[in-house]
């Protein structure tokens, strides 16, 4: 599940935004699937699936609101997984991939810089490992290398796969010759990161999955590294590659139907630097509750942040709604820190922590990071919801563009009986970065 996309249902009034909507096109609003928004100098690109469904790029100049579009040949059917995910290499070619749950490998290319009437299908990048593919993403190495990282089997079964790319060449080889994480063909690793770190560490922490059933999770992992190659555990011991389950350092064993999900675990750090890992389990009550863990010198620290009287019991295959959410945790000054939150029965808000304890110390002060109004539907059908996608590229200091359209919520990845809802336009928010 991505962590880019933001399902949201809120009350709001419908103010002035503080810059107009660009329109780009009007989408399919059936269910949600992750779009992708990318800054780059005063050039701009959105992949997104159209009112057909099929796999749109449009690209502009910043400041105007004409858009250049080109249609790829590729069409999502009714999985929430199938995100749309782009990256530039150093070359300016612009990379594309999406609309895989473990399917074959879906990427196109640019073969001029900047240029997306120049995209042209790969079929394949190294030719191994590339039949079933999900959840793409791309990291840039500590040189400013592309590289593409994806998981090879299922869920449940399933290894995580790097590949680097070579500009000058214009071929993709392996990061590391085994896969980084190895599920034997008994689970799957869903790994949160690598997150770059103030220390210069890569961080990156996983569940362990057991089968579809979302409920099989267990067992919060971590590894860190310099390089994207070599990997060590939290007290600087190799580890050797590929991780796998009885060699992966165990931040808390969950064990399965322990109240951990993937796609809720998130890594942040505190004002000296130090991972503190977020996610959430049942307490002895049998409540979801938020934790936070902190790698100290006796090992790893965990604290109940929350003290909630909710238990979020889900199961089940296929993308489902999040009924908690939560960020990743971030200095706010005065050795606090803050941690934001959304729960379907507590609503939204952000605790303050203690640096050292994690020790809930108050409420944040609410943040206004979007013009106001944004997340109210606008649409009259029942059921709708507001995606949000935020800039993965680089935009002008001072400015924040988001993606905004309109769905129906998700839905197992099964087809809708009835109706459609008729498609939402697709727009290009701007606001101030500071908000």
């Amino acid at each position: 599940m991505s962590n880019r996309l933001l399902l949201i249902a809120l009350a709001a009034p419908w103010w002035v935004f503080a810059q107009k909507p660009v329109d780009v096109a009007p989408v399919w609003a059936g269910h949600p699937v992750p779009f992708d928004l990318l800054t780059h100098g005063d050039r701009q690109f959105v992949a997104f699936y159209d009112a057909e469904r099929d796999m749109i790029v449009a690209a502009r100049t910043l400041g105007s609101a004409k858009w250049q579009f080109v249609r790829l040949p590729s069409r999502v059917k009714w999985d929430s997984h199938n995100s749309l995910t782009m990256a530039i290499d150093r070359d300016g070619q612009i990379h594309l991939a999406g609309n895989m749950h473990a399917a074959a490998l879906v990427y196109f290319r640019t073969t001029r810089k900047l240029d997306i009437a120049s995209f042209e299908q790969v079929p394949s990048m190294v030719g191994r490992n590339e039949k079933r593919c999900t959840y793409p993403r791309w990291i840039r190495s500590p040189a400013g290398e592309l590289i593409f990282t994806y998981r090879d089997g299922g869920s449940g079964a399933g290894d995580q796969i790097y590949n680097i790319y070579d500009e000058k060449a214009r071929v993709w080889k392996r990061l590391i010759d085994t896969p980084l994480i190895d599920g034997q063909g008994l689970m799957n690793a869903y790994p949160h990161g690598p997150v770059p770190g103030p220390d210069g560490y890569y961080h990156m922490v996983w569940t362990w999955r057991d089968t579809p059933d979302c409920s099989t999770n267990h067992d919060l992992s971590y590894a860190r590294s310099r390089d994207l190659v070599n990997w060590e555990n939290s007290e600087g011991k190799a580890y050797a590659l590929p991780i796998r389950f009885d060699t992966a350092e165990v931040v808390d064993a969950v064990p399965v139907r322990g109240g951990m999900i993937n796609g809720n675990t998130k890594i942040g750090f505190d004002s000296r630097g130090r991972v503190v890992i977020t996610y959430h389990k049942f307490d002895a009550r049998g409540f979801t509750q938020i934790m936070a863990a902190r790698r100290d010198a006796e090992g790893w620290r965990i604290r109940t942040v929350s003290d909630w009287a909710y238990r979020w019991d889900f199961q089940g295959n296929g993308s489902i709604e999040f009924e908690v959410t939560h960020g990743a945790v971030r200095p706010a000054g005065g050795s606090k820190l803050r941690l934001d939150y959304r729960h379907v029965k507590y609503g939204a808000g952000a605790w303050l922590l203690d640096e050292e304890t994690h020790a809930v110390a108050g409420k944040a002060a609410g943040e206004q990071p979007l013009p106001a109004g944004m997340e109210k539907v606008e649409s009259g059908f029942p059921g709708m919801r507001v995606n949000l996608a935020e800039d993965t590229g680089t935009p002008p200091k001072g400015v924040r563009y988001t993606l905004r359209w309109e769905t129906l919520g998700r839905n197992r990845d099964r087809p809708r009986e009835g109706p459609a809802p008729p498609p939402s336009m697709l727009r290009v928010i701007e606001s101030r970065a500071d908000r």
